[in-house]
């Protein structure tokens, strides 16, 4: 979530953004130029082609900056939710260059072995590719470093990126020296294996902007800070049914219902509720809505059964847990009604686990009946 505690998050996200494109363009159309010069020189293939990956990584970051720009935009008519998106949409873009950049390079290094051509290594392509190695450690650190401050799943994969690309020109640099000493297509061989980095690293990319594409659960670390804003409050009994819609970085909306006692004053906690949902806009820069739940708090019986059908779930799957639980009595028997939240770990069907949970109840009196209703979890941790 975002870590900016300025209503201007969204543009200090654009700037950083795109000041790591434009260096990351810079360097890396530096290394490619010098690489391809060498390689061609040398004739080495696994050169050409480490110089043909810091290319493609010249235009992920291109990608990269316009997607910042565009994830700028101000929400609109069509798009009331702003355009945060299209920063995941950039590193999708930059994911599927960096793996068609890998499969081509294998497609080469193949020819390669089929094809042995003889490599010089010579003194000055050794000191470009230490050169290489050196640029890329920084472009790690330094994408590394603002991704983790923005929490940038772009700047994040362009760092591992850099990283794969040092460990990369690190194997052709051990082929190029290794050429010196035997005639094997050395040469082809680490152009696969170069590739094969490649197409590791975007693949882990691809995942990585894909994720909340698809819908993701929360970092359990936002999980964490909104139940502790939430149950800071005495009022509040317990919250639940807390769902994080990701609409982009720095545009997040909440929503969750809060127990309170259902003897309490509602103009009360309707403004305590107003004050919450202000508190987590401000301390985490995500748009709140909170719905109240009034449950029994001072009827005896109620609390000690909604206690024992806790534990009776616990028993059944420890991850499990019940909500906005209540007791309707009738003349033959009385209704337990309640929300039951099963774990995706959980794989019976629902059919199974009402049968289980409602012999259980069974087991407190023959009046009880259940009606249940079954939840999915949609965090990365149950509260």
């Amino acid at each position: 979530y975002c870590r900016y505690s300025s209503l201007d998050a969204a543009g200090q996200r654009s700037f950083f953004g795109m000041l790591c494109g434009a260096v990351g363009i810079f360097l890396n159309m530096i290394l490619f130029t010098a690489k391809l010069v060498s390689g061609l020189i040398s004739g080495s293939v696994a050169i050409v082609a480490d110089g043909f990956n810091n290319l493609s990584d010249a235009g992920s970051s291109v990608i990269s900056l316009i997607g910042f720009k565009l994830a700028e935009k101000k929400p609109d008519l069509t798009h009331p939710f702003g355009h945060g998106r299209f920063e995941y949409l950039s590193g999708l873009a930059v994911s599927a260059l960096i793996i068609l950049m890998g499969v081509e390079l294998a497609k080469t290094s193949v020819d390669k072995i089929l094809s042995p051509q003889p490599v010089t290594a010579s003194t000055t392509t050794i000191v470009i590719l230490i050169g290489s190695i050196a640029v890329k450690c920084y472009m790690f650190l330094y994408n590394s470093r603002i991704g983790k401050r923005l929490d940038s799943a772009t700047l994040r994969a362009t760092g591992i990126d850099s990283l794969s690309d040092c460990i990369a020109t690190g194997v052709v640099l051990a082929a190029t020296l290794a050429a010196r000493f035997t005639t094997l297509p050395i040469d082809g061989y680490c152009g696969i294996l170069v590739s094969l980095m490649i197409l590791f690293a975007g693949i882990s990319a691809a995942k990585e902007t894909l994720d909340p594409l698809l819908g993701a659960p929360p970092s359990k670390q936002l999980v964490q800070d909104i139940e502790q804003i939430v149950m800071q409050h005495p009022e509040i009994i317990g919250m639940h049914d807390l769902i994080v819609h990701d609409y982009g970085p720095c545009r997040k909306m909440i929503s969750l219902h809060a127990e309170v006692p259902e003897d309490g004053n509602m103009l009360v906690l309707h403004d305590i509720i107003d004050n919450l949902e202000n508190e987590l806009r401000t301390r985490l820069m995500c748009d709140a809505v909170i719905h109240m739940d009034p449950i029994s708090t001072q009827d005896e019986e109620t609390v000690n059964l909604r206690t024992q059908v806790a534990q009776i779930v616990a028993q059944i799957d420890p991850e499990m847990n019940v909500h906005d639980f209540r007791m309707v009595k009738g003349p033959t028997h009385t209704n337990l009604i309640f929300d039951l939240v099963r774990p995706y770990s959980y794989k019976k069907s629902d059919d199974a686990l009402l049968k289980t949970v409602n012999q259980a109840i069974l087991t407190l009196g023959k009046q009880y009946r259940t009606v249940i209703h079954i939840d999915d979890s949609y965090t990365a941790l149950d509260v």
